[in-house]
C-alpha cells in the first residue's frame, strides 16, 4: 500500500495536531447509477469537520499500478457544493485537475456526474450491466485529508453486488478504508456477481466474477486458480496477512471489456473479454497467476522510489525489470508448476518469447533495464499521438525484466546451489513481511537487491557481477549455455528460411502493397535499404505484394543471401531498390528428446510444482 508525499504530510500537519486522526470525521461518499445505461454515475461526497479556508478537491492524475498521467478529472462534469444547510458554494478551476471550494461553514457537499465506458484496470466502466470502477478514475478527493477513513456508499441497482477489497460495514451499509491511499488503492465491481470462496493457509481467499459462462466453467476456472495460489506461495512460503483477512479476484470477463490486470494490496483487477473456457481461460488464467504474485512483489516487496505514490504526478521507477518482469517470469513459471502446462507448452508460451525478445531487440542490445523501467512514463497505457523509434530503442520491462529473470534463476540453480525462489524468499522477508500503516517498513532499493543476491548465492562478486553486467548494464543473456543443464536446446525456428527481418507488415485493402507501419527494425533487410515508417512495398522480385501469403510464397522461392528488386512507393516518390535477404532470425526453446538423468532431474527441480 503508498503512503502519502511529504508534500501532503505537510499540509495535513495542522489539522492533524488539532485534532486526533481517530477523532476526524470520514470523508462519506455515495455513488449512484441513475443513468448507468449511458455510462454516467452520479457522485457525492462529504467533507465534515474543515479548518477554515478554501477546500482543495482533486482528480487523481496516475493510478497504482500504471506509470503515465491519465487526467482523469477529463470525465467529470456537473460539479456543485453546498454547504451543511445546502447552500450553494462558489467553485474556482485552479488548474485542469481539480476545483476550490471557498465560503463553507466547516462542511462542503461536493457532487459531480462520471462519465466511464472503458472498462479495465485504469478507468471506469459503466453500463446498465454493471460498474468495473477504478477508484482514482472515479473519486475526488481533498488536500489536506489523506489520513482521513472513507466510507463509500453503493446506491446498487437491482440484482447488483459489490466486490472489493474494502471493508464492508454491514451495519452501516458501506464500505471502509482508512485512509486515502487504501481507498485509491481498492478496485470496486458492482453487478451480479458470482462467488467462490476457498481457504488457504487459513487465509480466505474469494473470486468474484462476471460472466457469460456456466457455473461449470466457473468451477472448472476456479479450481485452476487454486492450484496457482498454492503454488505462489510455495515460492515465499507463506502467504501474506491480508489486512482484513481476505484477497479478493475482482474479475469482470464480459464481452465489453478490454483485457486487463490490475495489481492491489488485497485484491486484483482481472478484465478480460475472453470466456472462461478453451484458450480463453487459459489466457485469463495467466494473468490470474501474474496479478496475484504481485500481493508479494509489488504490493508488499515495494521498490523505494515508488513510495509514496504520488497521485499528482507520473511516477518513475528505476525497479519495474525486477517488480513486473520478475513476476513475468513467475505468471508464467506457475502455471507450469500448476500443471496447466507440459514442458512442450512451457518452452512455447514463455520461454520463446523471453528469449526472442531479449535476444532479438535492438533497444536490448544498448539500454539497461533500469533504463528500460524509467521509460514507463512514456509507454504503460500512456498517450501521445506522435511517432516515435521505440522498435529500435525499447523492450518493455517485462520481458527485459523476465529475460533477466530465467536467466538468473538458471545461472543460480547451475553454479551456485540455490535457486531464484530462495532469492524471492530472501527479499521477502527482508523487504516485503515488514508492514506498518499498510505500506512496508523498508522498501527496496536496486543496491538492496544485489546486496540480497550476493547473501542467497554466498557469492558477493558474482552479485556484483550480475548486476554491473546484465541490470544496470546491457549484456545479453547466454541462453544457449543456461539452458544446457535443463537438456533444452535453443535454436533457429526456421532454419535456412529467408526473410526481411522482424518487420511488420500491413496489407492495404485494395491489395496494392503493403505498408511499413513503424520504423524498420536496425539491421534488417528493409532499414539496409532505407525502407522506412509509412513507405510501401509494391512488388517483390516483379511481384505485386497484394496478400502476406503471396509475400510468404516469393521468400520461400529464395535462400538467405539472396539479393532481389523490391519496388517501393516512399514519401519521395517510387523507386526500385536492391534487398539482401536474411535468415528468419526467431529462435526457439525446444525440450531435447535424448536429455540425459541428470538434465531431466535439473528440469524437474526447476518446472515441477513444490506442492506436489
Amino acid at each position: 500500500m503508498i503512503r502519502k508525499t511529504a508534500t501532503a504530510f505537510l499540509l495535513a500537519l495542522p489539522l492533524a495536531f488539532c485534532e486526533p486522526v481517530a477523532a476526524q470525521a470520514p470523508v462519506t461518499y455515495t455513488v449512484a447509477f441513475p443513468n448507468a445505461v449511458h455510462h454516467e454515475a452520479r457522485v457525492s461526497i462529504t467533507f465534515a469537520q474543515l479548518p477554515a479556508g478554501p477546500l482543495q478537491v482533486r482528480m487523481a492524475r496516475s493510478s497504482p499500478g500504471r506509470y503515465a498521467l491519465h487526467e482523469f478529472a477529463k470525465n467529470v462534469y456537473e460539479v456543485k457544493a453546498t454547504d451543511s444547510k445546502g447552500k450553494a458554494l462558489g467553485i474556482s478551476r485552479p488548474d485542469p485537475y481539480g476545483w476550490d471550494v471557498a465560503g463553507h461553514d466547516g462542511t462542503v457537499v461536493f457532487s459531480y456526474t462520471l462519465f466511464g465506458d472503458r472498462t479495465d484496470g485504469t478507468y471506469a466502466g459503466i453500463d446498465a450491466r454493471h460498474a468495473h470502477l477504478n477508484i482514482p478514475a472515479t473519486l475526488a478527493y481533498a488536500r489536506g485529508l489523506e489520513q482521513r477513513p472513507a466510507e463509500v456508499k453503493f446506491d446498487l441497482p437491482t440484482g447488483w453486488q459489490v466486490a472489493s477489497q474494502l471493508r464492508p460495514d454491514a451495519t452501516k451499509g458501506t464500505w471502509y478504508a482508512p485512509h486515502l491511499q487504501y481507498l485509491m488503492d481498492s478496485p470496486t465491481s458492482l453487478g451480479p456477481q458470482k462467488t467462490r470462496t476457498w481457504q488457504e493457509q487459513g487465509r480466505t481467499i474469494e473470486m468474484q466474477v462476471l460472466h457469460e459462462g456456466t457455473d461449470a466453467e466457473l468451477d472448472s476456472y476456479v479450481a485452476q486458480a487454486k492450484k496457482v495460489v498454492k503454488e505462489a506461495a510455495a515460492v515465499f512460503g507463506e502467504l501474506p496477512e491480508y489486512d482484513f483477512g481476505r484477497y479478493t479476484f475482482v474479475a469482470n470477463y464480459l464481452p465489453q471489456t478490454s483485457g486487463d490486470g490490475m495489481e492491489h494490496r488485497n485484491s486484483t483487477s482481472l478484465t478480460s473479454n475472453r470466456p472462461l473456457r478453451g484458450t480463453g481461460a487459459l489466457d485469463n488464467l495467466g494473468t490470474v497467476s501474474h496479478e496475484f504474485f504481485h500481493s508479494w512483489n509489488v504490493e508488499r516487496i515495494r521498490a523505494k522510489d515508488l513510495e509514496p505514490f504520488d497521485f499528482d504526478r507520473a511516477n518513475m521507477s528505476s525497479n519495474l525489470w525486477f517488480a513486473e518482469g520478475f513476476t513475468q517470469y513467475y505468471g508464467e513459471l506457475l502455471l507450469r508448476r500448476a500443471g496447466v502446462y507440459t514442458d512442450q507448452q512451457y518452452c512455447e508460451e514463455a520461454l520463446n518469447g523471453l528469449v526472442n525478445s531479449i535476444l532479438l531487440s535492438p533497444g536490448a542490445a544498448k539500454y539497461s533495464p533500469v533504463q528500460m523501467s524509467q521509460q514507463a512514463p512514456f509507454v504503460d497505457a500512456a498517450a501521445a499521438i506522435d511517432p516515435n523509434n521505440r522498435a529500435n530503442t525499447y523492450l518493455s520491462y517485462y520481458y527485459i525484466g523476465g529475460a533477466n529473470a530465467l536467466a538468473l534463476d538458471l545461472e543460480l540453480r547451475a553454479n551456485h546451489k540455490t535457486t531464484l525462489d530462495a532469492f524471492m524468499r530472501a527479499v521477502w522477508q527482508q523487504h516485503g513481511k515488514p508492514q506498518r500503516n499498510y505500506a512496508p517498513e523498508r522498501p527496496y532499493t536496486v543496491p538492496d537487491l544485489q546486496r540480497v543476491l550476493g547473501e542467497v548465492s554466498k557469492d558477493t562478486a558474482f552479485a556484483g557481477r550480475f548486476f554491473r553486467d546484465h541490470i544496470y548494464g546491457h549484456e545479453l543473456p547466454k541462453f544457449e549455455q543456461l539452458l544446457a543443464p535443463a537438456g533444452m536446446q535453443l535454436r533457429k525456428a526456421k532454419a535456412g528460411q529467408a526473410s526481411l527481418g522482424l518487420n511488420r507488415f500491413q496489407f492495404l485493402p485494395d491489395s496494392s502493397g503493403a505498408v511499413l507501419p513503424a520504423t524498420s527494425i536496425v539491421g534488417s533487410p528493409l532499414y539496409v535499404a532505407g525502407i522506412d515508417r509509412e513507405d510501401v512495398l509494391l512488388k517483390l522480385d516483379g511481384q505485386p505484394l497484394k496478400r502476406a501469403k503471396v509475400l510468404q510464397q516469393l521468400l520461400a522461392k529464395h535462400k538467405p543471401g539472396d539479393v532481389v528488386p523490391l519496388e517501393v512507393r516512399a514519401r519521395d516518390g517510387v523507386r526500385t531498390v536492391q534487398v539482401t535477404l536474411q535468415e528468419d532470425p526467431m529462435l526457439e526453446v525446444v525440450p531435447l528428446p535424448t536429455a540425459t538423468r541428470q538434465q531431466l532431474a535439473f528440469r524437474k527441480e526447476w518446472l515441477n510444482g513444490k506442492t506436489k
